[in-house]
């Protein structure tokens, strides 16, 4: 565990200056409207406090205080937080750890890192810890289409394209980690079962962009 969590930080801050860019290219742009999605099933006030999950360079975090929410981003990858262009507040940190106070949010987002933490069902229940009772969490993740035929598709441009471009792009072992890593999740059935696990109750999991992506929601439990 400790290896790989080494090994991503290092990736990720080797990417770090053509991460943004290369996420608009590889999903066509949706994923812009994937984090509005994100944003909006939290269903929070204005003013709201939310702590937005290996936030990166800050996408996640311009989306929750463009909607009027109160982020604060933690990622432990220094060069990610070096390159990130929101202004919210930023934190260095373990999302499997959290350095923040019990019930001390409202709402917590993450995109596109569950397939990166070292322990999901440690990161679900750091994410419940911060948030206070009726709290909600949304969790953003890559997917594979159920429908055969744009499962061979997708699975052929996330395995061979991806890499390809990336490689020439940015960084090789980077990008044939990245898609590589969809690996790591749990089928759909058992994320739901572990956020249950964890203290989040009214579970829904959201297929997006035909599939590609998946977001993954819940309450936290009083």
């Amino acid at each position: 565990a400790a290896r790989k969590a080494e090994t991503v930080e290092a990736m990720f801050n080797r990417i770090a200056a053509r991460y943004d860019a290369l996420n608009r290219l590889f999903t066509f742009g949706l994923d812009a409207g994937w984090r509005r999605r994100t944003v909006s099933e939290l269903r929070l006030p204005r003013g709201s406090r939310v702590v937005d999950l290996a936030c990166g360079t800050g996408d996640l975090c311009d989306e929750l205080a463009r909607t009027g929410l109160r982020p604060l981003g933690v990622d432990f990858a220094a060069g990610m937080l070096a390159r990130a262009h929101t202004s919210a507040p930023l934190l260095r940190g373990d999302i499997t750890r959290l350095p923040l106070r019990t019930a001390s949010f409202d709402g917590a987002t993450c995109g596109f890192a569950l397939r990166n933490v070292t322990d999901i069902r440690a990161c679900f229940a750091e994410t419940a810890r911060v948030l206070r009772p009726g709290g909600r969490a949304a969790f953003l993740e890559v997917a594979s289409p159920r429908n055969a035929l744009l499962r061979a598709a997708h699975g052929l441009y996330f395995n061979r394209v991806v890499p390809w471009v990336g490689a020439r792009l940015s960084d090789g072992v980077a990008y044939r980690y990245l898609p590589a890593s969809a690996a790591y999740l749990p089928e759909p059935r058992e994320l739901c079962r572990l956020l249950e696990k964890c203290g989040f109750s009214d579970v829904r999991r959201i297929a997006l962009g035909g599939g590609a992506a998946q977001l993954l929601t819940g309450t936290r439990a009083a």
